[in-house]
């Protein structure tokens, strides 16, 4: 796979450095990167890019929905989407997530969450 073909990842996060920084790490890793930073902004590049592989998402945003409402959206509408929650506010049970999720608390390691890809099959 070439880069122009690398796997695609949404990064959910209203903290324009986190965000960032991030999405700095993953590209480093050699993912493709898209970000949002509201849910309702996510549901749209999620619409309009068929081949996001997963979603990285904060659970404390703006925007209609929250994080953790937004994976579980993504859940049923992109069941084939990894997903990773993320947050420095709230501990999530594997219970409160949909199946297969991962839960984070923030600050995520990059390496941690590259780790966590590669576990959920998603490869750059």
């Amino acid at each position: 796979m070439n880069a122009a073909e690398s796997t695609t990842i949404l990064v959910v996060e209203d903290e324009i450095l986190i965000l960032i920084d991030l999405a700095m790490s993953l590209r480093s890793a050699g993912f493709g990167v898209l970000e949002a930073s509201s849910a309702d902004a996510a549901i749209e590049l999620l619409e309009k890019h068929p081949d996001i592989r997963a979603v990285i998402t904060d659970i404390d945003m703006p925007g209609s929905m929250n994080g953790l409402a937004l994976a579980h959206a993504v859940f049923d509408k992109w069941p084939p989407c990894r997903l990773i929650v993320v947050s420095g506010h709230h501990s999530v049970s594997a219970a409160e997530l949909p199946s297969g999720a991962r839960f984070f608390s923030k600050p995520a390691d990059p390496i941690v969450i590259n780790s966590a890809l590669n576990e959920m099959g998603v490869a750059a």
